[in-house]
């Protein structure tokens, strides 16, 4: 009996057709490397500080004075969030005191921004930080500022700053609920119909954001984007490795799916440097995903789920137009029910989640595994969301942030072409980790050192995001390999709910991010030397013929044993995402 692969053969690797669905489902990707980090432009804090009305009558040199002084990286910059008792100060100034002279400042009663503050402009119009109800009127602070007032303003400063990570945490819970529910979807009603639906779901809830009224409708909107982004994410690459051959897949999942993700991921800054406004800007960022929509008339359903489905006469069809397109003359018949090799009618033993924690070494693959994705998203989106941290112009270190991909996606599909998988991965966690601990020792009038350490960070901790999907898939058996793989993936997405929160301890140590990503990408680089090498060995399809954690005692099953010295084929060994 022959598989889809046999049938299908005559159609070749590299035709027109086969270059069209490479180069159309790539561009689906474009929207998602933007979506979520554009959080970064829509949530920026500028500098603030509390609004002085103009009602309260101060000297011009008590309304400077007005605010306390605090000492930060060296230099002495306004209170963000206090200011001294205004009622006192009133006083001093009706009675011609000078502060500073007259007045003790250090012995002053201070308060909280009771009439809301003043954003600079310098960087940002609007973001959702500095979001107002009505119209924002000019404030007093001189040029670059706008004053917020209090009863209509978002405020998620000072005590309401937590506001901000979180809502960035809960998209990323979009996103788990999202990749636990897209394969079930996309199996039921098909690849395409889950990709179109959830690339509108991910575009119209977008756009609703753009009307939000109040954080609670902009989160809430944002939840839902993240299940829509990961939704037609995870059926674009799907239906990518179904269709295009052996070849070409790995090229797909590796670098196709990875450049276009980081190509959308560099127009975001470049969009943002010449759209300030947070509403304005995140209208623009729907647009592609309006665009994408037309592409319904030019990506086929996966012929590998329709034959699964048992509708022969529609993969047919779709094979037919792939030859006509690609200049070959099809057999008739392509498809014969009686001859095509249903896999989904095997039957094969059932297997749980529970049996990933089984025997003494699967146990342990999967404990490393969990801290070892935990760790690289941790590292991944919380130095994407980073940026605004580093010293320099935010545009530029958002787009260097994004280049940076391109080469670490490069380098991590040769070195999984050449190298073995475990020095590969601790390499690229060695050098992703130290440099991060660098950064705290260069000295503040080197920034721009900082800053090539962070993305030097940034490039080895892409490379190994890219890499683990491979090394996951290699470790685990045939019959637990999808709950292997899937059971890592969600410890990835419970690393990035938890990434903004190390981004948000920036603000009470700058360097306090790279120490604690630093510290944990090189603990979590010791611990992937104590994994097996799976490159160039079978691929286990049982439990038992697993490959033994360093440390544990190596029992090779007979069943193994055999196939070996029989001379029989060995499985596939994984090179590319796909799996």
């Amino acid at each position: 009996m022959r598989d889809y692969e046999e049938v299908t053969a005559f159609l070749g690797e590299w035709g027109p057709f086969q270059r069209l669905i490479f180069f159309l489902l790539s561009a689906s990707i474009i929207p998602n490397g933007f979506n979520g980090i554009s959080f970064v432009f829509l949530a920026g804090t500028p500098e603030h500080r509390c609004r002085i009305p103009d009602a309260a009558n101060l000297s011009s040199a008590w309304r400077n004075h007005s605010i306390p002084l605090l000492l930060r990286d060296g230099r002495e910059v306004p209170d963000s969030c206090r200011r001294y008792r205004l009622a006192a100060v009133a006083n001093f100034s009706a009675l011609g005191l000078e502060p500073g002279r007259d007045v003790d400042l250090g012995q002053l009663e201070q308060e909280s921004c009771l009439d809301g503050w003043e954003f600079s402009q310098d960087v940002f119009l609007s973001t959702i930080v500095t979001e107002v109800g009505g119209s924002p009127s000019p404030g007093s602070g001189g040029v670059g500022t706008v004053v917020v007032l209090a009863p209509s303003q978002w405020n998620l400063v000072c005590k309401d700053d937590w506001k901000t990570p979180l809502s960035m945490s809960l998209f990323f819970v979009g996103v788990l609920v999202g990749s636990f529910i897209s394969g079930q979807l996309s199996d039921r009603f098909g690849r395409k119909n889950v990709l179109f639906v959830t690339m509108g779901m991910q575009t119209g809830f977008s756009l609703l954001q753009v009307f939000s009224k109040n954080f609670e409708m902009f989160t809430v909107l944002f939840v839902l984007v993240g299940m829509g982004q990961i939704s037609n994410y995870v059926a674009a690459f799907v239906l990518g490795t179904e269709i295009l051959g052996k070849s070409v897949r790995i090229i797909f999942a590796t670098l196709g799916v990875c450049i276009f993700f980081a190509f959308g991921f560099m127009l975001l800054p470049l969009l943002a440097y010449f759209i300030r406004d947070w509403r304005m800007l995140l209208l623009v960022l729907t647009l592609p995903g309006v665009l994408c929509a037309a592409l319904w008339w030019f990506i086929p359903e996966s012929p590998r789920w329709l034959i699964s489905q048992g509708r022969f006469e529609e993969a047919e069809v779709i094979i037919r137009k792939a030859a006509k397109m690609n200049g070959i003359v099809a057999p008739s018949p392509i498809f014969d029910p009686s001859e095509l090799q249903d896999l989904s009618s095997k039957k094969q033993q059932s297997h749980h989640i529970l049996d990933l924690l089984r025997t003494r070494n699967i146990r342990i693959v999967t404990i490393m595994s969990i801290i070892l994705w935990m760790t690289i998203s941790v590292g991944y989106f919380g130095l994407s969301l980073d940026t605004p941290n580093l010293n320099g112009d935010i545009y530029v270190n958002c787009f260097l942030s994004a280049v940076v991909e391109v080469p670490a996606y490069v380098l991590a599909w040769l070195l999984l072409q050449y190298v073995p998988r475990r020095y590969s991965l601790a390499t690229a966690l060695f050098l992703g980790g130290s440099v991060l601990l660098f950064v705290q020792l260069v000295p503040p009038d080197l920034y721009y050192l900082a800053t090539v350490l962070v993305m030097v960070g940034k490039f080895g901790i892409t490379a190994a995001f890219s890499m683990v999907y491979v090394y996951t898939a290699e470790l685990y058996p045939t019959v637990v390999r999808n709950m292997g793989v899937g059971v890592s993936s969600t410890a990835s997405r419970l690393g990035s709910i938890l990434s903004p929160y190390f981004v948000y301890l920036g603000a009470y140590d700058r360097f306090l991010p790279y120490i604690l990503m630093g510290s944990l990408t090189i603990l979590t680089a010791i611990l992937t030397l104590f994994l097996p090498e799976s490159f160039g060995t079978p691929l286990p399809d049982t439990i038992d013929q697993m490959l033994r954690v360093r440390g544990l005692k190596h029992r090779q099953t007979p069943g193994l044993t055999r196939m070996l010295n029989d001379g029989e084929e060995s499985p596939t060994i994984l090179k590319s995402t796909a799996f």
